[in-house]
């Protein structure tokens, strides 16, 4: 909320169903994780319990509260889906999330194979009860490396076909996977075919763990990019790349400004 006399970007406000903000959970202390939410629960959409954290973390159902009482939906990680489903366990799976209330499911295949027609029976199924978010790209370096920008763009589109409300584009807790390459930096031809294949960009999710992606992606989408696997103690930060407060956005944002000043006054 800016009460400043400065003007920012359009910024979405909670509920949002733009902009959102999913932070990732590693399992960090009760305490530490409380403390985080509290702090930037006005940034926070979503949070993931990281990969398989959910079954060996502490006081889970401590923060799942917590998150209720702030109003912020959890899911647990993608990594954990494919675990049961590797083991032919995909409805213990949904009754696990349904037990701990979550509204949101990941479906992913990140790991495992699976092949089309499968993925898209299992997020058919999951869409029965929960809201959707397919994870696109694989966490070997190698193996997406070796996808093309249009076998990006047909699992995007098959995954939005079978149900899915949102599609994540795989970046791993590293940023050094997926949709970027294995120094960190996006696959701009992918990017790009994506974005440009999707009509409404609301329903893309793009896993940015750190500073630089976090700045390319807010830069090329805009403010209310949807951006996954924030760090807890990142969110404000991130808050600041989104409104154009820190140095890497700073010039963007004024540009952007001063042209459409220019376009309002005719210049």
């Amino acid at each position: 909320m800016n009460t400043s006399p400065l003007s920012l970007p359009c910024r979405s406000e909670k509920p949002r169903r733009e902009g959102l903000t999913v932070v990732i959970d590693n399992g960090i202390p009760f305490s530490a994780f409380e403390d985080a939410i509290a702090s930037a629960a006005f940034g926070i959409d979503l949070v993931k319990f990281g990969w398989g954290t959910a079954l060996v973390t502490p006081r889970l159902e401590d923060k799942m509260d917590c998150l209720d009482r702030y109003g912020i939906g959890y899911l647990f990680g993608g990594t954990l889906f494919e675990k049961f489903v590797a083991q032919d366990l995909a409805e213990d799976y949904f009754k696990l999330c349904r037990l701990h209330r979550c509204r949101y499911v990941e479906v992913s295949d990140g790991t495992i194979h699976l092949s089309s027609a499968s993925k898209a029976k299992l997020i058919a199924r999951a869409a029965e009860e929960f809201v959707v978010l397919s994870e696109v790209g694989y966490k070997d370096a190698e193996r997406s490396a070796a996808l093309t920008g249009e076998q990006w763009v047909s699992f995007v589109e098959q995954d939005l076909a079978a149900g899915a409300s949102f599609i994540v584009t795989e970046a791993r807790e590293s940023g050094r996977s997926g949709i970027c390459d294995a120094n960190g930096v996006p696959r701009f031809d992918v990017v790009e075919e994506i974005i440009g294949s999707v009509p409404d960009c609301r329903r893309l999710v793009f896993e940015a763990p750190t500073k630089e992606l976090q700045t390319f992606f807010v830069t090329r989408v805009g403010s209310d990019v949807n951006l996954a696997n924030v760090a807890p103690n990142d969110v404000i930060a991130l808050e600041t790349l989104r409104l154009g407060l820190r140095s890497d956005t700073l010039v963007h944002f004024e540009l952007e400004r001063q042209q459409e000043q220019r376009i309002e006054i005719g210049a």
